[in-house]
Parts: structure tokens; sequence; C-alpha cells
């Protein structure tokens, strides 16, 4: 099986248990890659001292010894890892999908696991929020590798919530994170979106990175439907019976417009904005994310 294969929405959403999921995904994802992501812990030297009791003989350095006949020993920095922190929209709008199979939470629940599925192989940190009108669910950043166990317990129990109130969680969050790291936002951004970018200014303010996962479901881009449809609000329950055709045209303009919005705004201060559909491999969020891992250091 090719890796596109492996991580077509299609195949991904029949499985039901979300770390074969995530691990499908990310290993899917790393065969096609021509080297590994793996960065794992790397280490600075810092200074010489002399050998003890105790001190392990393969940090001796012997080119030193040869030069001094004493024998020394190099002290080493762990270098620091990546903290990231993902943030899951789980409001009723995300319950939407015009595929049966799938809905936006679903595909934010899978991206979700198989980015800390590949974070943690990395042995970099990872925390997850869950919220939807508020806070439902933080887990502090970890990077054991058993911290993977409590990260896809917590995602697992992922349902739609309310309505969505995106800004002031995104507040609350970042006074939350006393560490500078990576924010990681999946949600369906429907919400006031000057409320949001103030949001997630906050985060740069404090000093964090940010990249936003915009999901959405292929038809809300479109109103590709042939028929008269009834519409609902799935927050407000409002109901809008019409012909798809009559508001077509206007409809995609706005959604051009709502979406090009964040995209400016984000690109204007330094947030990495990525719009992505449900019908669209995983493999583009797990570059995306690597990308931007990467020019973190």
């Amino acid at each position: 099986m090719s890796r596109s294969q492996y991580l077509t929405p299609e195949i991904i959403s029949r499985l039901d248990n979300l770390s074969l999921k995530a691990r499908m995904v990310v290993e899917g994802f790393i065969v096609g890659l021509h080297k590994s992501p793996y960065h794992g812990f790397s280490v600075e030297f810092s200074e010489h001292r002399a050998y003890g009791a105790g001190d392990e003989i393969r940090h001796i350095d012997w080119k030193l010894w040869g030069k001094t006949d004493r024998f020394f020993v190099k002290q080493f920095e762990e270098e620091t890892n990546l903290k990231s922190y993902i943030l899951v929209d789980q409001s009723r709008s995300m319950d939407y999908g015009s595929d049966e199979n799938q809905t936006k939470l679903d595909y934010a629940q899978t991206l979700s696991a198989s980015m800390g599925y590949l974070m943690l192989k990395q042995q970099d940190a990872v925390g997850l929020t869950l919220f939807d009108s508020k806070i439902r669910a933080m887990i502090p950043s970890r990077s054991k590798s058993s911290h993977l166990n409590v990260l896809l317990s917590q995602m697992q129990k992922i349902s739609p919530g309310p309505e969505t109130h995106i800004a002031p969680v995104l507040h609350q969050t970042a006074e939350a994170i006393k560490k500078r790291g990576l924010i990681i936002l999946i949600s369906d951004m429907f919400d006031n979106p000057e409320d949001i970018l103030s949001g997630l200014k906050h985060f740069r303010y404090k000093g964090h990175e940010v990249i936003v996962f915009h999901i959405l479901d292929p038809k809300e881009l479109s109103l590709d439907f042939s028929e008269r449809t009834r519409f609902r609000d799935m927050e407000t329950g409002e109901e809008l019976i019409t012909e798809p055709w009559h508001i077509q045209q206007d409809y995609q303009k706005t959604m051009v417009d709502f979406c090009n919005y964040y995209k400016n705004m984000c690109g204007h201060h330094n947030i990495d904005y990525v719009q992505i559909t449900t019908d669209q491999s995983l493999d583009l969020c797990l570059t995306e994310y690597l990308i931007k891992r990467k020019r973190i250091g």
C-alpha cells in the first residue's frame, strides 16, 4: 500500500481505535520521507572535568588524554526540546460532515492524535486543551513516551459541545501556559474573526510560535448541493430552506473573504495559517508542522 493510500481520510475514518489511527497515519507519512523527521534529544558540549569514580568510560575525551596523559570527561548539556500545546475545538459546529463517515471533529481528533504521536516520537513535549464555549480539558505538556496514552485517552473522549467561544479560551490558555512553545490551534474558526485574532496575538505577545489548522468540510466552501436543501445552524438551531444555487455565488465569495481574512491577518502577525478540508490527506498537516518545527529549531 502506498503512502497516499495509507493516509486517505476514507481509510483512516473506518478505524475505530484512535491509537491505531495515529500510528498508521504517522508511520505511513514517514514511509514517504527521504530522511527521518526524528530529531530526538541532541546535546551540546559544555566543558571538561576530571574523570572521577562512577563516571562512564564512554564519556572520556580520548583525544585530550592523548595530549595530556590525564583522563577528562566531557560534560554535556541537553538541548531543550520543544514544548507544544494542541488546542482542539470541539464545539457543535465541528460535528458537521458531508461525508457520513467523517465530521470535522473526527478529522481534528485524528490530526491531534497523530501530531501527539509524532511529537513524542521526537521526544518533544506536548500538551492538550479541548474546548467549546469553555475549556473542557487541559493536559500539561510532557515528553515521556507514556504520556501518549494520557493524550489518546482524553482525545478518545472528544464529543461535540455547545456553541463556540474561541477568543476567551485562547486568552485563558495564553495566561495559563508559562513556558514558551508552539501553539497549534485546530478549529473551523466559526466565531468572530477579530476576536479570534486577538487571542492568537496574545500567544505571540507571550513569545509563542503559533500555527492554525483551519478545518473545513468541502461543502462548506462550495455549497455544492444539487437540490432544495434545509440548512440548520448547528449551534443556534436556526434554519433556512432554499435552492442552493440561489445563494451559492454570494456564499462562496463570503467564505473566500472569511478565509482570506485569517490568511492575511495571520501572515501579518507571523502566525502560520493552514486551510485544510476533511477530504485532504493528513500528511499535508504533518508536513506543515515539520516545516514549522524545523524553522523553530
